[in-house]
């Protein structure tokens, strides 16, 4: 039965892969417009008057792994949901996919899987000029790090999945993008310290996938002692998505 769904996931993502490398440059910049002004913003402009925080030697330091996890995180999210979307909604192929003998954990992981290649694309820009700016090249492709992009990636592709199959319109994908990834962008620690905030804030932040995503990036690049719970909690949502998506692919009727 594994070997089966591992082999209908394949079968899945070699059709997204096969649409993705054409437009690979076009992939690979999408996701570089708001992590580089928010870099430019923040990194340089507000970053010149605070003081040192509590990891790095500068803010821009402080905020570059955060900024990994944000182009992930969009990339991942919107262009699996978009790509879903457009062949509901648009191409009207995805009946196709649906009457496939595929399993539909299959279905979802090859969706998935090129949600992640997308995600992927965007960070790996991200961290050259990461290496570029602050030199910690060995912090930036650690083990840890490259592991916890690709479970961030993963829990945003999965969530893209889901929101794909859900919506009846591009304009309720905006409401998703309005409501739930910008809000994550700036409250999941990619310019702050989670630690830090408020109890009642901290209750909220602590509630976000990105959170984890950004304080496991941030020790793994910059030094300290690395949160173990935080690859874990990725793991255990990504597995939620998973089941959630699987029921949907099974029940999907456009």
């Amino acid at each position: 039965m594994l070997a089966q769904i591992w082999q209908d996931s394949l079968t899945v993502f070699w059709g997204e892969w096969l649409d993705l490398r054409v437009r690979l440059p076009q992939v690979f910049a999408s996701g570089l417009v708001s992590p580089l002004i928010y870099i430019l913003a923040f990194g340089f402009g507000v970053g010149s008057s605070l003081t040192t925080p509590p990891i790095g030697s500068s803010y821009l330091e402080f905020i570059l792994p955060g900024m990994v996890a944000l182009s992930s995180m969009i990339i991942s999210f919107a262009g699996t949901t978009f790509s879903i979307c457009g062949d509901r909604l648009f191409n009207k192929t995805f009946e196709e996919l649906l009457l496939a003998p595929v399993h539909p954990l299959g279905v979802y992981l090859g969706k998935v899987m090129a949600g992640v290649v997308r995600g992927l694309l965007t960070a790996s820009a991200i961290i050259l000029i990461s290496i570029l700016f602050t030199g910690r090249w060995q912090g930036f492709l650690h083990p840890l790090f490259l592991g916890m992009v690709l479970l961030n990636s993963l829990v945003f592709a999965g969530l893209g999945v889901i929101v794909g199959l859900s919506v009846a319109s591009l304009e309720t994908v905006g409401l998703y993008n309005n409501f739930l990834i910008v809000p994550m962008s700036f409250l999941g620690g990619t310019f702050f310290d989670p630690a830090t905030v408020p109890p009642l804030l901290k209750v909220i932040v602590y509630l976000i996938p990105l959170t984890y995503a950004s304080i496991g990036l941030r020790a793994s690049a910059l030094g300290g002692e690395f949160p173990w719970y935080a690859p874990l909690v990725l793991l255990i949502i990504a597995s939620i998505l998973a089941g959630i998506g699987a029921y949907q692919f099974s029940h999907q009727q456009d």
